[in-house]
């Protein structure tokens, strides 16, 4: 009791700040990585500060959160939210953990619904969607080639060849809606998934809803498909104005629009008073210095990208006239 004691006085001192993607859409951030936290720590009632970065849009660090000596990366320990409840700063999957049906759900939640989102994202759309999340501010053709950069991953990731591309996406697109029959007949008219009360898969879910209903357009697959189950749509539109809406108000988190004006990163720890400043920037310089040093070559860097994959084009339209002059000239 008096560990726990010690455990709550502690993460009421701390003055913790969330690192994710830009706002836009409507959402603090569409980031399909950042959302599903945002909202785990405001089912948790975790205060923070909410801080953004462009630094580097495809980095995997991000989300991240830090409090003084403490940080959690996105891509440390299985995640953020990994973290949190192993350091014993937020758990709100304690009683649930042994739950079968529990950990089924989180499963389907986090692949089948994950590679949903993914794929519209990077591979069933035109891109528009991914570019506001991730790079909003970068240059069309640097843009363009990351987009078809992290659209091979992607496609590599789910297994997504010329040859089996009809048969993968009709097999994304039916597990999506087997994953939101299920989540509907789960839910029914609570509030939350379980034990009508919030754990991660709420977060993580909630996320994904307001994810497709906001950021992807209407001609959607997984948008038509969502919007056939109301208590579905009901409960992320229950959750966003609590969690979200109410809370924008709040000094605990910034305003956020979804202009491009509010999307710019803000810097430096003004809600750390309780912490000398030396000490947030001490912490801060390791993190920060590998961010900026690999930032300066950012730009450089996918320009190259660019000039290489103009020049592959070029060089594979060459030759294609090559080989269409094949014997040309050699008649007598």
């Amino acid at each position: 009791m008096e560990e726990m004691n010690t455990e709550n006085n502690w993460r009421e001192e701390q003055n913790f700040t969330l690192v994710v993607r830009k706002p836009c859409f409507g959402l603090p951030t569409a980031c399909p990585s950042c959302l599903p936290l945002y909202l785990y720590l405001k089912f948790a009632q975790l205060p923070f500060h909410l801080d953004f970065s462009s630094i580097y849009p495809d980095s995997d660090q991000i989300p991240y959160i830090e409090s003084g000596d403490y940080v959690a990366y996105n891509n440390e320990n299985g995640g953020v939210i990994e973290s949190l409840k192993k350091d014993g700063i937020a758990d709100l999957d304690t009683e649930f953990k042994s739950v079968p049906e529990w950990i089924s759900t989180k499963a389907m939640v986090s692949t089948w619904l994950g590679d949903a989102i993914m794929y519209e994202l990077w591979v069933g759309s035109d891109g528009s969607s991914a570019k506001m999340i991730y790079y909003p501010d970068l240059p069309w053709p640097i843009g363009k080639v990351l987009f078809w950069k992290q659209s091979q991953t992607v496609m590599l990731q789910l297994g997504i060849t010329k040859d089996n591309a009809e048969q993968k996406e009709e097999e994304i697109y039916n597990r999506a809606k087997i994953a939101y029959e299920a989540l509907s007949n789960r839910l029914g008219e609570q509030d939350f998934l379980f034990e009508n009360r919030p754990s991660s898969v709420d977060a993580i879910f909630l996320a994904h809803v307001l994810l497709i209903l906001q950021a992807l357009p209407e001609t959607s697959v997984l948008r038509n498909a969502l919007l056939e189950h109301g208590n579905l749509v009901k409960y992320a539109e229950k959750h966003k104005m609590e969690q979200i809406e109410a809370g924008s108000s709040s000094s605990s988190v910034p305003q956020f629009q979804s202009g491009p004006s509010s999307s710019a990163p803000r810097k430096g720890p003004s809600n750390w008073s309780s912490k000398p400043k030396s000490k947030s920037k001490r912490e801060k310089t390791k993190e920060e210095k590998t961010l900026r040093k690999r930032a300066k070559y950012f730009v450089a860097a996918q320009l190259v990208s660019v000039l290489l994959f103009l020049t592959f084009m070029n060089r594979s339209d060459d030759e294609v006239e090559l080989d269409d002059d094949d014997g040309y000239g050699y008649d007598d």
